[in-house]
């Protein structure tokens, strides 16, 4: 696992799986030959020899002040996901993982929905006696009010599915809290709104004693986004949006000193986003 000082905050990332992926998969525009053309910044860390791109699903655990704040949980043990055979009913040591870094499930105190698809709620609750039980029963699950609002709404299993046993489940338990950017959850730790990859989709800001990091959430997917930020990403629900958002996002944060850190971005995960003549580059931290 890695692990990132920002002034006192402690972020430590805890992976549940990483993969190669055909690019086209998830942005039209990742072909092979144009991952390859940008090897330069992006291999090897984040594309292999013959243009695949790489990623990673995990959660990202913050200790700030007498918080311990997990940012988006994964997968999940035993989703019955069927549109992905690869997340299907799984059975991986998350938990174990998670208790090595020194955080066991009971010490959370809140957990961050940057948004609910499907690979960041799923350990939101676990398989206990054949129901879905809060996995992080001492903590507050924070959702979007903009994002409960249209994903509750959903009938399509892409997006109901994850809800039904991911975050129904907390909310029937007085576990859930609905939210709005700007929220702080201490002095040192707020959310950011970057909606279009989803309606009310939140990025986590860190800052203390002069440092400051972000972490994007599905706002982006891949390095290669803050070079092509309107590149389209097949899991846009508002793609428009979401392309204003990324590049405003890298405006924002380009030349900052700002660690970012990719929610879905390979090992090593962090870096800093740098100007490149009218676009951007994303180099490790």
């Amino acid at each position: 696992m890695s692990q990132w000082k920002i002034g006192d905050v402690k972020i430590t990332r805890v992976i549940e799986s990483e993969a190669r992926w055909d690019g086209t998969m998830l942005l039209p525009n990742a072909t092979a030959e144009n991952i390859r053309k940008e090897a330069e910044w992006l291999y090897p860390a984040f594309s292999d020899e013959t243009g695949k791109i790489k990623l990673s699903i995990h959660a990202l655990l913050i200790e700030s002040k007498d918080q311990r704040i997990i940012v988006d949980t994964c997968i999940g043990n035993d989703k019955v996901r069927p549109a992905f055979p690869d997340w299907n009913q799984m059975h991986l040591p998350f938990l174990e993982d998670l208790k090595k870094a020194g955080c066991p499930r009971e010490t959370i105190t809140q957990v961050i929905c940057t948004h609910l698809h499907v690979d960041h709620v799923g350990w939101n609750t676990m398989l206990q006696n054949d129901k879905w039980v809060p996995t992080f029963n001492n903590a507050r699950y924070l959702v979007g009010g903009t994002e409960w609002d249209f994903f509750s709404r959903q009938k399509d299993d892409f997006f109901k599915a994850p809800v039904d046993d991911s975050v129904r489940p907390i909310f029937d338990h007085g576990l859930a809290e609905l939210v709005d950017e700007g929220r702080k959850l201490t002095d040192e730790v707020w959310l950011e709104g970057t909606p279009g990859h989803t309606p009310g989709h939140f990025s986590v800001r860190i800052s203390s004693k002069g440092e400051n990091a972000i972490i994007t959430g599905d706002m982006m997917h891949h390095p290669i986004q803050c070079a092509y930020p309107e590149w389209d990403d097949n899991f846009d629900v508002d793609m428009p949006h979401a392309k204003k958002t990324r590049r405003t996002f890298c405006e924002r944060y380009a030349d900052t000193g700002t660690i970012v850190i990719g929610t879905h971005f390979a090992t090593p995960s962090a870096g800093k986003i740098v100007r490149k003549g009218d676009s951007f580059r994303f180099m490790l931290a």
